[in-house]
């Protein structure tokens, strides 16, 4: 609902309007109307581009915790691929081991011989994982521009048309792109203000969205490199039980 009675009359004091005491009472009433109702819909205007701002600001924060959601989940499978390797690592020690007491000869002689030297995967327990470059530069504009935001909308959530319009100078394209009524003028520029901002925010929730794409394929390639080698440490576990079996 509008701030002004219909009583007020914004463009008053509008000079570009002239004087207009010499129009009859029903052309004054239609002309107040009317500019009554171009400042009602630019305050409308102004309120629901603020209020898709914050949407989109929502849609960020959603999008980024859930990009380092994937990047955490991404830890979680390089840990687990690393361990499939030691574990695989382990069961060739263990069969080379077999096959030297299924013999005593076999085992003397490499009694002597020099100990091989074990290669263990690196354990990434410790190491933070990181995601793709794409979506790592997506997550990091994104933070990077909560900072500003938060300066500049500090109620972004729960803005409506209660929140106050810019009152200060026109921006950088000049007092002549907006009207002249400074009441519409500052509405004018809160909506170009605002859809800047939504256009920008918007490329930036592209970006998080095409890199959780491609971090989703890679990982989609590390399940598949992970099923692999799983199915063959299975293979081997039951070739060494055999073996066990027949000492």
């Amino acid at each position: 609902m509008s701030a002004y009675s219909k009583s007020y009359n914004p463009f008053d004091d509008d000079a570009e309007d002239g004087d207009t005491r010499d129009l009859p009472d029903g052309a004054m009433d239609r002309q107040q109307f009317l500019r009554q109702e171009v400042l009602r819909r630019a305050e409308a205007t102004a309120a629901s581009t603020s209020r898709s701002l914050g949407r989109v600001y929502e849609s960020e924060q959603i999008g980024v915790a859930t990009s380092e959601e994937l990047v955490r989940q991404r830890g979680v499978l390089e840990r687990t691929e690393n361990m499939v390797d030691k574990m695989d690592q382990d069961l060739k020690m263990s069969q080379k081991h077999i096959n030297s007491i299924k013999s005593m000869f076999g085992g003397f002689v490499n009694y002597f011989k020099p100990k091989p030297v074990e290669t263990a995967p690196q354990q990434n327990g410790t190491i933070t994982p990181q995601p793709n470059s794409r979506l790592k530069e997506a997550i990091n504009t994104s933070k990077e521009q909560e900072g500003k935001y938060q300066a500049s909308h500090p109620n972004l959530r729960r803005l409506d048309s209660t929140d106050p319009v810019p009152t200060g100078p026109a921006s950088a394209m000049g007092t002549e792109a907006f009207p002249k009524n400074s009441t519409l003028r500052a509405y004018h520029q809160k909506i170009d203000s605002n859809l800047d901002e939504l256009s920008l925010g918007l490329g930036r929730l592209k970006d998080i969205a095409l890199g959780m794409q491609t971090e989703i394929e890679e990982q989609d390639d590390i399940l598949d490199r992970l099923t692999t080698k799983v199915d063959k440490l299975d293979v081997n576990i039951k070739t060494t039980e055999k073996k066990v079996r027949q000492l």
